[in-house]
């Protein structure tokens, strides 16, 4: 086992931290009374696993960085492994909390309790916005076996297809493409906002039930609470 089959891509793993704790705010700037218990309980639960998770990740790269013989890559391997499932965890309790607070607005958009207009608008955007970043986060988790191994499998297993990956290696160099956090993010708006593939295109099953999943949450909020606050304005 060779140091390329570990991928660490710094900024990455930053990005990433910063957009659970953009996450945690958004949760905290919910207008109306959304979520299940006090509004701080779920931000507070994400920073809870994401501080040690983020020391664990800074900890296994460090290691990846001095390992030499096989046995070292397969001990790092192995951590990076229970690493991602725990961030898998995370993102799953993000996604809980936020799908949450769509059905709460909804239901109090059905029971004529969801406040203003004006709150209604925000919520919406909030929700959608963090739904965004959400499955941002689990396409950046899940691609080819999530960014540990990604530069190692390339096309193999490859959950999306990127235009970069069907074009001549002659014209973007001798460098692979390896797709980072921001290449996903910008997959996860552009399903958000046509409800479907651009320019990337999901290839298993998976990639394929996570966009449909985002795009139906993307299109209730946007079609049912946000047409209903701007029925209540007018």
């Amino acid at each position: 086992m060779h140091h390329h089959l570990v991928h660490t891509r710094a900024l990455d793993f930053w990005l990433t931290r910063g957009a659970i704790a953009v996450i945690a705010a958004l949760q905290l700037l919910v207008v109306n009374d959304l979520g299940v218990g006090p509004r701080w309980l779920a931000p507070a639960l994400e920073l809870a696993l994401l501080i040690p998770l983020s020391a664990a990740t800074a900890w296994n790269q460090r290691r990846a960085r001095q390992a030499q013989t096989d046995s070292h890559w397969q001990l790092v391997t192995h951590h990076r492994r229970l690493i991602r499932h725990a961030a898998l965890v995370l993102t799953a309790l993000v996604t809980v909390v936020n799908t949450a607070a769509l059905v709460g607005l909804v239901r109090a958009l059905l029971a004529g309790k969801a406040g203003s207009a004006p709150t209604l608008l925000l919520d919406a955007l909030n929700i959608w916005a963090t739904n965004v970043i959400i499955f941002a986060l689990w396409y950046w988790s899940t691609d080819r076996g999530g960014p540990a191994l990604r530069s190692f499998r390339m096309e193999r297993g490859a959950d999306f297809l990127f235009p970069q990956m069907s074009l001549d290696p002659a014209t973007i160099g001798e460098t692979p493409f390896v797709p980072g956090f921001v290449d996903y993010l910008f997959v996860s708006f552009t399903n958000a906002t046509a409800f479907s593939p651009t320019d990337t295109m999901p290839l298993t099953a998976r990639a394929k039930l996570l966009m449909m999943a985002e795009a139906s949450i993307s299109l209730l909020t946007v079609a049912l609470v946000a047409a209903r606050a701007v029925n209540i304005l007018s």
